[in-house]
C-alpha cells in the first residue's frame, strides 16, 4: 500500500533477494565487460617461428573479424607473454595472468610440459585454456579437465598419416630421434602406434636435447640400424636442422625420412632441393582452396611468411572462444566451453569440426608430399595432397579415452 513501510526482516529478506538477483545477473554477463586472452607462446625458441609473434597475430585477426562480424556487447583484450618452453615459468605467467589481470582464456602453448602446468592451474582457479601447439595426448585423457580443449593436432593424428602411409607402402622398419621432452615422447609416441597397427616394427632410437645443435651422433646410430624410416620425433627448428644435417651424412635414398611433425616455414627455411619427397600431416594449407588463399594472404601481409597449423589453429581457437562467450552470455569458463561443444567449428581452419567430451577437436587432417623444386611454381607452392584423413580417423576414437569426463 502505498505510505507503507517493511518490516526489518522483510527489508533484510528483500535485499537479499535484490543482491542475488544482481550476484546471478553479473554471473551470466561478460566479467568487467570485457574478455581477456593470453597468447603464452614461444617467442624467442626453437618453435617462435611455428608460433610465436605469428601466432599472437593470428588471434588479433580472429579478435578482429569476431568484432567486425558478430557486433558483441563486450570488449576484448589480448595479452601475449613468452614461456621460453619452461613449465614454472608458463605458470608463473599465467597465475599473474589469472590473479591481476584477468584473463579468461589462454592460447598457443607450443609445449606439452607447459601446458600440462598451465592447463592444471586453470582448471582450479575456473579458467580456459585451448592449446594449439602441443602434441601430447594426455591432455585428452589422463590429465583432461573441464575447462581444457585440445586444438589444431597431437600425436595420434600426426601418426594416422605419415607413418601409416609409409608403412603401409612397404618400409616396414623404423628408427627414431627423438626430441629428450615430453613432446618428443608423445610424436613418437602416436607414431609408434600408428606403425605397429599397420604391421610395421621399431627398431630402436635415440635422443637429442631441445635446440640441439649437433645430431652426428644420432644420425650415425639410425644409419647404423638398416631401418628403412628414420622418424624424426622434434619439431620446428630441431626438426630442419635434423633434415640438413641428414642430407650431408647421405643418409637419403638409402633410408626414407618421415617428419611426425613439420611446419611450411621449416620447408621454406630448408628449400626443395632438401626436403623434397618428404611426407607429413598437416590440418592447414594455405594454397588448398580459395578461403584458406585468402586469409593466408592477410597473414602473409603482416607476418611476410604464410601461417603453421599452430598459427592458423590459434586464429580458429580465439574465433570460437568469442563465439562460446557470445552464445553462453557469460565468460564464465565452464558455460563458455559447454557453449563452444554446441557450435560446430566452421572456419579458415576446420569445416564441421567438433569438440567432444574430452576436449578433443576433432576435424580433416591431409597426408602431403614435399614437391621438387620442379614441381613448384610459385612461391611457398610447397605440398602436393596425397590423402584426406577424416576426422573420424584422424584422432583416436573417443570410445579409447581415458577421460573422466567421457561417459562410459
Amino acid at each position: 500500500m502505498p505510505g507503507s513501510t517493511l518490516s526489518p526482516f522483510r527489508a533484510l529478506t528483500a535485499a537479499m533477494l535484490l543482491a542475488g538477483a544482481a550476484s546471478h545477473a553479473a554471473a551470466q554477463g561478460v566479467s568487467d565487460g570485457e574478455v581477456r586472452i593470453g597468447v603464452l607462446t614461444d617467442l624467442s625458441g626453437v618453435y617462435s617461428d611455428a608460433s610465436g609473434r605469428g601466432s599472437v597475430l593470428a588471434a588479433q585477426m580472429a579478435i578482429d573479424d569476431f568484432v567486425a562480424q558478430n557486433k558483441p556487447n563486450f570488449k576484448v583484450k589480448l595479452l601475449s607473454a613468452d614461456m621460453q618452453l619452461k613449465p614454472d615459468v608458463g605458470a608463473s605467467i599465467a597465475r599473474t595472468w589469472f590473479d591481476r589481470e584477468g584473463v579468461d582464456m589462454i592460447t598457443d602453448l607450443p609445449s606439452s610440459a607447459v601446458t600440462l602446468a598451465v592447463m592444471n592451474l586453470a582448471a582450479e582457479k575456473n579458467k580456459v585454456v585451448i592449446p594449439t601447439g602441443p602434441a601430447s595426448l594426455r591432455i585428452t585423457n589422463d590429465d583432461c579437465n573441464e575447462t581444457t580443449i585440445h586444438w589444431a593436432y597431437d600425436e595420434y593424428s600426426q601418426g594416422q598419416g605419415t607413418a601409416r602411409a609409409i608403412t603401409e607402402s612397404g618400409k616396414k622398419t623404423w628408427y627414431f630421434i627423438e626430441a629428450d621432452y615430453a613432446g618428443g615422447k608423445a610424436l613418437r609416441s602416436g607414431f609408434e602406434e600408428a606403425i605397429k597397427g599397420a604391421g610395421g616394427t621399431v627398431l630402436g632410437s635415440s635422443k637429442h636435447p631441445l635446440g640441439a645443435g649437433d645430431f652426428s651422433s644420432q644420425i650415425v646410430q639410425a644409419q647404423a640400424s638398416k631401418a628403412d624410416v628414420i622418424g624424426l620425433a622434434n619439431a620446428a627448428g630441431d626438426t630442419a636442422n635434423l633434415i640438413k644435417q641428414t642430407a650431408e651424412f647421405g643418409v637419403t635414398p638409402k633410408q626414407v625420412l618421415a617428419a611426425s611433425l613439420i611446419h611450411i616455414t621449416d620447408i621454406h627455411a630448408l628449400g626443395l632441393k632438401t626436403a623434397k619427397g618428404l611426407f607429413l600431416t598437416d590440418g592447414f594449407y594455405w594454397d588448398r582452396n580459395d578461403t584458406s588463399r585468402a586469409w593466408a594472404q592477410r597473414f602473409f601481409d603482416q607476418r611476410k611468411k604464410m601461417p603453421t597449423i599452430v598459427q592458423v589453429g590459434t586464429y580458429s581457437a580465439v574465433l570460437h572462444y568469442l563465439k562460446g562467450v557470445q552464445a553462453a552470455g557469460t565468460d564464465e569458463a565452464k558455460a563458455t566451453v559447454a557453449a563452444m561443444k554446441k557450435l560446430p567449428v566452421n572456419d579458415v581452419f576446420a569445416q564441421n569440426g567438433q569438440i567432444r567430451d574430452d576436449g578433443r577437436m576433432v576435424h580433416d587432417m591431409y597426408l602431403y608430399e614435399v614437391k621438387t623444386p620442379e614441381e613448384s611454381t610459385k612461391p611457398w607452392d610447397y605440398y602436393k595432397l596425397k590423402a584426406v584423413i577424416p576426422a573420424s580417423k584422424a584422432f583416436r576414437p573417443i570410445e579409447q579415452s581415458t577421460c573422466k569426463l567421457v561417459k562410459k
